[in-house]
């Protein structure tokens, strides 16, 4: 009864959310509260709530110093020039900006945290995108995959959790699956460049100049705020008058809600249409100081990636340092946390909605249930092949369950089962990483909350697209480690 209530539970929140009935942050109290009661347990309610958001409150309070970090940091230009290298890079070919997007995820995710590569990632991109009237949902697409194949990383986490799981070296699991991996991310590579192919057939590309040329009513402000200033050209644009692909675009972004034909919606309604961008004028800027910030960045992710203090504390230090230093009086200060209020709200109200999810679901004990059926679904005659079946199985229950619960909860059950047909634990560890391209759009990771805030999307839409790409992105890990020899 658990067991189907709990997948119950999931395909209704999945589905109320992709069908824009409910809210994400409504959907994730409401549906489980339901089925709480449902489940006859509707007295323990606040119990699995409170037990939730103690497990979250350390994630909830990294996102939020992050962002208020991260948000200074783009204000005072500390991306300006990556911005404007990219912006080079790309030419304001939709081809080379969705690989740029790839790459810049790939590149950024080294530091291990999602919702540090989300945050530089879209305000690296996003001003591009909007430009150009490109879909915003591949660009979450694809850093959302291109995170999480990096995301198998020592110091990430799911490699660190399975190799505590099963009392094994976090480097003998990692290190053999390098190749896999890397076909995993080449992958990602050639997935954006056929994303950015069907985006510039759909739009066109133009010359940097020519992207960066206004035409139309242009706010430019710093991610999370700032001080706005409009310029206006001549001539009405829209994303729907472009040329055909190698054909220069004959419209941009203007009036147009940057959506893509068929399965790549853009905007939600009521978002933003205009260009946000980084004004190299803003009155944020601290130039002066700007390598002390790069040092302080360099120094808190090497203390991240140390471990030498837990994630929230340090980002607790480093906006408080950052504020202070950047902005002594106080009035700058508070307009600084002003003008990030939003993001810190949005994801960090989305993370406790969440704890009421996983809450429900550990609590009512729904997950064990349907962890159990799972495993005891596997046929007999599949036990010589565990590690096949462990990368599987990674695919829908790190979506469908947080990183904890899986490796701690499900892997040792499987590597016992492997272990009596003589597959090894270090197999059963390695295969279970591979579905990690898809479990970075879980709605349980709050991360991705962070992604799809920041580029205005709909969590459904993200979702909608996302899935299959990301999913098919983690088949090709696992099968490159079978390929290989490694799983």
């Amino acid at each position: 009864m658990l067991t189907v209530l709990g997948f119950a539970m999931i395909a209704t929140f999945l589905v109320l959310i992709m069908m824009k009935k409910m809210s994400p942050i409504a959907a994730l109290v409401l549906i489980p509260a339901l089925f709480c009661v449902a489940v006859g347990q509707g007295a323990q309610l606040g119990d699995y709530v409170i037990d939730g958001v103690e497990k979250l409150a350390p994630t909830a309070a990294m996102l939020m110093f992050a962002i208020v970090y991260f948000g200074v940091m783009i204000d005072v230009g500390l991306f300006d020039p990556i911005v404007r290298g990219i912006l080079r890079f790309c030419k304001a070919d939709p081809v080379r900006v969705v690989v740029g997007t790839a790459v810049l995820a790939a590149i950024v995710s080294l530091d291990g945290d999602g919702s540090t590569t989300f945050m530089i990632t879209v305000s690296a991109m996003y001003p591009l995108y909007k430009r150009l009237g490109m879909s915003l949902v591949v660009m979450t697409g694809v850093a959302a995959t291109a995170n999480g194949v990096m995301n198998t990383l020592p110091w990430g986490g799911p490699t660190a959790r399975a190799a505590t799981a099963l009392k094994v070296d976090a480097a003998d699991i990692f290190v053999p699956m390098i190749p896999a991996l890397a076909m995993g991310l080449l992958f990602v590579f050639a997935l954006a460049y056929v994303l950015g192919r069907r985006e510039r057939r759909r739009i066109g590309y133009l010359t940097l100049d020519e992207a960066l040329e206004p035409q139309t009513e242009t706010v430019l402000v710093a991610a999370g705020g700032g001080t706005k200033g409009a310029t206006t050209g001549s001539g009405s644009t829209t994303g729907s008058g472009a040329t055909g692909a190698g054909h220069p675009a004959t419209a941009t972004t203007g009036s147009g809600s940057g959506s893509g034909s068929g399965d790549a919606p853009g905007l939600p309604e009521g978002a933003d249409e205009g260009f946000r961008g980084l004004d190299p004028n803003r009155p944020t800027l601290r130039p002066r100081l700007y390598w002390f910030n790069a040092g302080l960045t360099v120094a808190l992710l090497t203390s991240m990636i140390l471990e030498l203090l837990p994630i929230p504390v340090l980002f607790l230090l480093g906006a408080a340092l950052a504020l202070t230093v950047n902005y002594p009086k106080m009035a700058d200060q508070k307009a600084r946390i002003a003008a990030h209020a939003d993001n810190v709200l949005n994801v960090t109200g989305m993370v406790f909605a969440a704890a009421v999810f996983t809450g429900v679901l550990t609590g009512t004990g729904m997950v064990k249930h349907m962890a159990d059926w799972l495993v005891g679904a596997i046929p007999e005659g599949m036990g010589p092949h565990m590690a096949l079946v462990t990368g599987l199985l990674s695919l829908p229950l790190t979506y469908f369950m947080s990183n904890d619960g899986f490796y701690f909860g499900v892997l040792p059950v499987l590597a016992e089962a492997g272990a009596a047909h003589g597959v090894s634990p270090l197999e059963i560890a390695r295969a279970s990483i591979a579905g990690q391209a898809l479990h970075m759009s879980s709605p349980l990771v709050p991360a991705v909350y962070v992604l799809v805030g920041m580029a205005k999307v709909e969590f459904g839409d993200h979702t909608r697209f996302t899935v299959k790409w990301a999913a098919l992105t983690s088949l090709v890990v696992l099968a490159a480690g079978i390929l290989f020899g490694i799983i």
